[in-house]
């Protein structure tokens, strides 16, 4: 089963008097890892979609959404997959991927059938989905945790000492516009993508994983001089302008998962904000 939503482009004019519950419908994705569907959604910004898939009791099949207007789902789009859940498998034109925890999948555009399975219905794989426009068709890569390209950023000293596995990025995976990654925060450390940036050459989503029981993630977004939060709980998501910072602190260490889509590849295309300017 597939069910899909779209989500609108708004200004920052517009979001400087949203309040709590707006804020959330326009930005937070929070029906993801549904059992036995596929949850997708459509947003605006860079036609960007977000999504997760659980087979519990039989398989689940990649099927065109009718945005797409599209006879399948990759006609003229890329994909990048991450399980966060037990092991499973991605069959591409019968081919099969074997996923476990952390792993990813890249699937170039022109690919027809995607089909997602569970190793153990008992400990279901869950596929985290991002996916993008493509202009034409790469090959579809595997990339386990091990093979991520790894950054070690930040210091205990300021709280966001972190590991940044680059999955589906250039200098790993050849796409169009899609990249993929996932960042670790250390024990002790709460703080993400700080000092935060914003970069108006593309959009981002986040997703947030490993938040333990009974803790949360307070997440910043907004322009620089005029920030909001969404306080987000385990396997949610928020969508990111391209005029927006994105940024997070934690009531303990956690997990997040980075995906975003524009006009360029190059990872280091962004405006950093000072920490003591932010507002």
């Amino acid at each position: 089963m597939t069910k899909y939503s779209s989500r609108y482009a708004s200004s920052p004019e517009a979001v400087k008097k949203y309040d709590t519950q707006q804020l959330r419908e326009e930005f937070l994705i929070d029906d993801l890892m549904q059992e036995d569907e596929i949850v997708l959604v459509y947003s605006h910004y860079d036609r960007y979609i977000a999504g997760s898939a659980v087979p519990v009791k039989g398989d689940l099949v990649l099927e065109t959404i009718d945005p797409l207007k599209a006879p399948y789902f990759l006609e003229r789009r890329e994909l990048g997959i991450i399980n966060v859940g037990g092991s499973g498998s991605v069959v591409v034109e019968g081919t099969t991927y074997e996923l476990g925890f952390k792993d990813a999948l890249y699937i170039g555009s022109g690919n027809k059938e995607v089909i997602f399975k569970s190793v153990d219905a008992s400990n279901p794989a869950k596929f985290y989905i991002n996916s993008a426009p493509a202009h034409t068709s790469y090959p579809t890569v595997k990339v386990s945790l091990a093979e991520a390209n790894k950054l070690n950023l930040g210091a205990m000293e300021t709280a966001n000492h972190r590991t940044v596995n680059q999955m589906i990025i250039g200098s790993v995976v050849t796409t169009c516009q899609l990249q993929m990654g996932m960042t670790e925060l250390n024990p002790g450390s709460v703080w993400n993508t700080m000092p935060a940036h914003v970069h108006d050459r593309r959009m981002e989503v986040y997703f947030y994983l490993d938040i333990p029981e009974n803790q949360a993630v307070c997440h910043f977004m907004g322009q620089p001089q005029e920030t909001r939060h969404i306080w987000m709980n385990n396997h949610q998501a928020v969508i990111s302008p391209p005029w927006s910072i994105h940024s997070g602190s934690g009531t303990s260490n956690y997990t997040f998962i980075w995906g975003m889509a524009g006009e360029n590849l190059d990872y280091g295309d962004m405006d950093v904000c000072k920490i003591t300017d932010l507002r």
